[in-house]
């Protein structure tokens, strides 16, 4: 993706999110005050991108794709609100700067990531989104989010996390928990484009594979970056897993063989947009740009 559509992409997002965020009650200022923080915390919007991309390559349009970017963005966002909390990892930084909990106290940092899931599966219902999307394709859109953000995705990942981090854990372990944990909004992200788009039952399979891909890689690098970034670069403290010996894929094969295992899935999940036909240039160089990311 050439970086002038890169910039118009992240702007086209982020200038929707800030648009579903309006409020004009003065007494609850401070928890879309917390709310705004985080999703103005910046980031790759790589969730939302793919939503759009995969709509794009499968025939879609960036105003029916929208709200649902924008929605799982919001699920993102509430995710690393609640992951910061103490009862959680207990992270003071987020993006570089201080992580909400930190600025707004816990009970409103609680209370505004709630307020974003919400606010997610609002967006998603509102007459005019089912109107441009179709009933049909809005109710599998929510239904494929909530069940990849849900106890059996992303918050089923979070509980397996919390439980490695008090063994010793094997590779199974970790996988299945950062497939679920890292990789269940970014799969959500590809299936809700393709069926935006009007993919078939194959090509929204295959837009999942590519998901898993990246979403593991993703994840891997994490590991990688953890080890060899700064707290400048990567905007979080690093040595953290190193520190409280949590079990990673670096720890479990070092950091050559995760090199190539991210190679190896980068590969995997660009040989998953075979099956689509249209410009498929976008999804590869973002699969790559990720792959070789410093941050």
């Amino acid at each position: 993706m050439k970086v002038s559509s890169l910039k118009n992409d992240i702007k086209l997002i982020e200038d929707a999110l800030y648009f579903y965020l309006n409020n004009d009650n003065k007494l609850i200022k401070k928890l879309f005050d917390s709310m705004r923080y985080s999703v103005d915390a910046g980031g790759k919007r790589i969730r939302p991108r793919l939503v759009l991309e995969f709509s794009r390559l499968c025939g879609g349009d960036d105003l029916t794709a929208l709200p649902f970017a924008c929605a799982l963005e919001y699920i993102h966002t509430y995710s690393l609100i609640h992951d910061d909390l103490p009862c959680m990892d207990d992270d003071d930084m987020r993006r570089g700067k201080p992580s909400n909990h930190i600025v707004y106290a816990e009970d409103t940092a609680l209370l505004a990531g709630d307020a974003l899931q919400s606010l997610a599966f609002e967006i998603m219902s509102a007459p005019e989104t089912v109107k441009n999307a179709g009933a049909y394709k809005s109710v599998r859109c929510i239904n494929t989010l909530a069940n990849f953000c849900g106890a059996k995705g992303m918050v089923g990942g979070q509980v397996i996390d919390l439980e490695n981090e008090k063994k010793s854990a094997k590779y199974k372990e970790v996988l299945e928990c950062d497939d679920l944990k890292t990789g269940g909004l970014i799969k959500a992200a590809c299936v809700m484009g393709a069926i935006l788009g009007g993919a078939d039952d194959s090509q929204v399979k295959m837009a999942e594979t590519y998901g898993k891909c990246i979403g593991i890689s993703f994840q891997i690098m994490d590991d990688i970056l953890d080890i060899t970034s700064t707290n400048e670069e990567l905007g979080k403290p690093v040595g953290s897993d190193l520190e409280n010996n949590k079990t990673t894929y670096v720890s479990l094969f070092g950091i050559e063989k995760c090199r190539q295992m991210v190679n190896e899935l980068t590969d995997e999940a660009i040989k998953a947009l075979d099956c689509f036909s249209a410009d498929k240039s976008a999804l590869k160089e973002l699969a790559l740009s990720l792959a070789n990311r410093k941050k």
